[in-house]
């Protein structure tokens, strides 16, 4: 009685960290308030919940985030 394999999810899943506030701040050069601000404004990525009061954020995405920050034309 062997294990049933879903053949729809074959698709690979990658496997990221989870990083928390201050390296969000140090990778992408914004203050707590700053983020905070972005993110209830949708300008910047929410967080996963841990658990009580403790967030993170996805490190592929925060580098994603990143990547088209510097794609964007800068703003006079």
């Amino acid at each position: 009685m062997g294990e049933e394999v879903d053949k729809g999810a074959t698709e690979t899943r990658r496997v990221t960290r989870l990083i928390r506030l201050p390296e969000v701040q140090h990778r992408v050069g914004l203050g707590r308030s700053t983020i905070y601000r972005w993110m209830s404004e949708g300008k910047f990525l929410k967080p996963v919940q841990l658990g009580g009061y403790s967030v993170a954020w996805a490190e592929d995405e925060v580098e994603e985030w990143i990547s088209g920050r510097l794609g964007e034309p800068q703003q006079a």
